[in-house]
């Protein structure tokens, strides 16, 4: 894989949409393409439940390449992280990776991110498309006070990913990485059909799988070299749409729908990541103190799980009710479950009743009070 640049900190916005590396083959296998956070992205090349099956059950192809890379480097590339991040990055070993965020300082979150420890003082941060710029600028400014840089790589590099059960078989014919060894959460650097790629094993989808990051010009030959050796194993080529379906099952927060600025890692469920025992101080430290209080004794809301008792889907932004009409929550994603057969929703609700088997509950949709159960978080999970 090429080294990635050293363009200026802040690049010039490109043209919208914008098109990954792999626009042609995307138009060439009939994709319906839509404008995801200013790239044109596949939705699906055809059935999105047979997309969302296959990665269940055999393996599914995606390209990524819309995700924002950002490289911090130099004696000091741990510590400007863990005062950037509420994360302790600089006791991540190298080639592991941890899922992390940045917050603002009143303690809301800006993005959550995956940051690899590729060498001693190379960390590779990678944010969520829509909110890259965000990500790269605030990092830049918190890391201004340490001995490191912070780079712009989203135009270094293209991703891809192979996720489902079958997907360790099909990359370990198309390269002599200890892909066995490779454990969750990690990444080495390989050769996969003669393409130099960091490979990782991480994933959205609640599968095992794997993601590479590639030089944009190798992107092509290594999505059809990977399209022929699961070919037997039946891989497909995989949609933003059956993405969005097989996170919400795995219970994954999707930021702007579970993820907001105006909540907090304790607010959603995900506290853990927040690491207090870090030495130095952090942005949004004394805020997210406070926020660990209030979810240590009574939490306003909590987000749980949502399943249908009827066939009507939820969608973002519907009120939940209790048995009286009266307003509990509001559903942050909601589709239908290929895998469980009815709807399903992420929802924060209010604590009294966010419990699992809470009675009552009810979706508004469209003015009228569907039944729905509360479950525990997530809904679906592979066996291991």
């Amino acid at each position: 894989m090429s080294e990635p640049s050293n363009q200026p900190l802040s690049a010039p916005p490109a043209a919208s949409p914008r098109r990954t590396a792999l626009d042609a083959v995307h138009r060439a296998l009939g994709a319906t393409m839509t404008d995801f956070a200013g790239w044109d992205m596949p939705l699906r090349y055809g059935s999105e439940r047979d997309e969302h099956q296959a990665v269940r059950t055999r393996a599914g192809l995606f390209d990524l390449s819309h995700m924002g890379e950002i490289t911090v480097t130099g004696p000091q590339a741990g510590q400007a992280l863990d005062h950037a991040l509420v994360g302790h990055l600089s006791a991540l070993a190298v080639g592991k990776a941890r899922y992390t965020m940045v917050c603002a300082p009143d303690g809301g979150i800006l993005d959550d991110l995956i940051v690899y420890r590729l060498a001693e003082q190379r960390y590779l941060i990678v944010a969520n498309a829509s909110n890259a710029q965000t990500v790269l600028d605030t990092v830049a400014v918190r890391a201004a006070e340490f001995d490191a840089q912070v780079t712009d790589d989203r135009d270094a590099y293209a991703l891809l990913a192979v996720q489902g059960p079958a997907a360790p078989g099909i990359l370990k014919a198309l390269t002599d990485a200890d892909l066995d060894g490779l454990r969750y959460y990690a990444g080495l650097p390989g050769t996969v059909a003669g393409v130099s790629a960091l490979i990782a094993r991480t994933g959205y989808t609640g599968e095992d799988g794997f993601e590479l990051f590639v030089a944009p010009a190798d992107a092509e030959p290594l999505w059809q070299a990977l399209l022929a050796a699961g070919a037997d194993a039946g891989l497909v080529p995989c949609g933003l749409s059956c993405r969005d379906t097989l996170r919400l099952e795995a219970g994954m927060p999707l930021y702007g729908h579970e993820l907001t600025a105006q909540v907090t890692p304790f607010d959603a469920g995900l506290g853990r990541v927040v690491k207090f025992d870090k030495s130095g101080d952090f942005v949004g430290r004394e805020a997210l103190t406070a926020a660990a209080a209030r979810a240590a004794d009574i939490p306003p809301r909590k987000l749980v799980g949502l399943v249908a008792e009827g066939r009507r889907v939820p969608r973002a932004g519907y009120t939940v009710t209790d048995a009286s009409g009266a307003v509990i929550g509001e559903v942050t994603s909601g589709a239908p479950s290929p895998t469980l057969g009815v709807p399903i929703a992420m929802a924060y609700l209010d604590a009294a009743h966010a419990a699992p088997g809470t009675e009552g509950v009810a979706v508004d949709i469209r003015g009228s009070r569907e039944p729905y159960r509360v479950v525990a978080l997530p809904f679906y999970q592979r066996e291991r």
